[in-house]
């Protein structure tokens, strides 16, 4: 997939930059020519002789080259490349792409580039946990920038958690289904879909939800990115990761992800996987409720959340083409399942039973019925992601 594919290796200046060689001699074992920048930290951890030798390239350093600089080398280099991938990606290069500075080369590039950009992130744990380094990888993320990582795990620093970045395999995997997504039969489509479970809150530390794991969703949202499509993934609460190379927003409600949803369109197709509450809490407290000592529990009164599937299928302006909703029943799901798709107006519903002695709720596989103006038609149980495949392919082939 790689072969003849020409990857612009932006190198921050992280202890992970040494990562960075080993990705480069993995991509040009698959065929990809690499073109390198080094920041001015990153020659603080690995020499542009190293990086040149297993590149077989000239390293690119400074943006005021006057040799290159008077061929504007800073917007050929930006544009000639096939993908732009940023390895590793410090908190002080997030900040600089979601700020859309422009100071040094890598910057610039990443402001001149018309082209997709991957980015690594990697740093300390409480940096990335940081309240500004998670606004500017929402920033980035809305402005399409594409994720690997960052992944748990033992710091250089001595402690443990999320920052590390993600292994050369993982990212080259990335890179494949970055790029494998300009071929794809959806390419040029957007997709949006939703996943996981909502949160109502009762009061600031307790909530109602579900048992949605958020794995159909998820895996759903990557089989569409890997046929081309530009996906809009909207996520309550999961206990799975977000896929890599989606667009992520991530909600707490569902009258947040009803905001995200229409916010996020017009849309080609949408698919609606999220197991959204049906009702929230009218009189959710501002405080945690507290034992009075009479054994008497709290009042709790109910107001019904919004309909995000009927809300989409009834637009009369800007409804997507296709729309798909999920019907997750314990009985007479088939009967169940069709009179949803006739009150709500959605085009598919993927029907599956999720009563308890399936397993299928947080687990790993599913069974599902696909109900459509056709017909039902029963697929065998198989693991979420083939069944995500599969539903892929027959949206291909309805948006072809």
């Amino acid at each position: 997939m790689l072969a003849g594919k020409r990857i612009l290796l932006i190198i921050g200046g992280g202890i992970a930059a040494y990562k960075a060689l080993e990705l480069i001699r993995r991509l040009r074992e698959r065929g990809a020519s690499v073109s390198p920048v080094l920041t001015r930290a990153a020659e603080e951890f690995v020499t542009p002789l190293s990086v040149a030798a297993l590149a077989g390239a000239n390293v690119h350093r400074d943006l005021f080259d006057l040799t290159a600089e008077a061929e504007m080398g800073h917007i050929q280099l930006s544009r000639a490349a096939d993908l732009v991938v940023v390895a590793p990606a410090t908190a002080d290069l997030m900040a600089r792409m979601a700020g859309g500075l422009a100071n040094d080369l890598a910057s610039t590039l990443l402001m001149a580039t018309d082209k997709r950009v991957l980015i690594a992130p990697a740093m300390n744990v409480r940096m990335w946990t940081h309240p500004a380094t998670q606004r500017n990888r929402a920033v980035l993320e809305g402005d399409g920038i594409l994720f690997v990582g960052p992944n748990d795990g033992d710091m250089a620093c001595g402690e443990h958690g999320p920052g590390r970045m993600a292994e050369p395999p993982e990212i080259v995997a990335a890179i494949e289904a970055a790029l494998g997504a300009a071929a794809g039969p959806l390419a040029g489509r957007h997709v949006l879909v939703t996943s996981g479970p909502t949160h109502e809150p009762i009061d600031p530390v307790r909530y109602i939800a579900n048992r949605s794991s958020g794995a159909q969703g998820t895996a759903l949202a990557a089989a569409l990115r890997d046929l081309g499509a530009g996906v809009t993934f909207v996520t309550g609460p999961a206990s799975v990761p977000a896929p890599q190379g989606v667009t992520v927003v991530r909600v707490e409600t569902a009258r947040e992800m009803l905001a995200a949803v229409e916010a996020a369109l017009p849309a080609d197709a949408a698919i609606f996987a999220a197991a959204v509450a049906d009702w929230r809490v009218a009189n959710a407290a501002d405080r945690k409720l507290k034992k009075d000592g009479t054994g008497t529990p709290p009042a709790l009164s109910f107001a019904e959340n919004p309909d995000i599937l009927a809300t989409i299928s009834q637009r009369e302006a800007g409804r997507p083409r296709l729309v798909v909703g999920f019907a997750a029943e314990t009985d007479d799901v088939i009967a169940h399942a069709a009179a949803k798709r006739a009150r709500k107006g959605c085009d598919w519903i993927v029907a599956n039973d999720v009563s308890p002695a399936t397993g299928i709720m947080g687990g790993s596989e599913n069974a599902v019925t696909l109900l459509t103006a056709a017909g039902a038609e029963t697929w065998p149980r198989m693991a979420k992601d083939r069944v995500a495949r599969r539903l892929a392919e027959r949206i291909a082939e309805a948006l072809a």
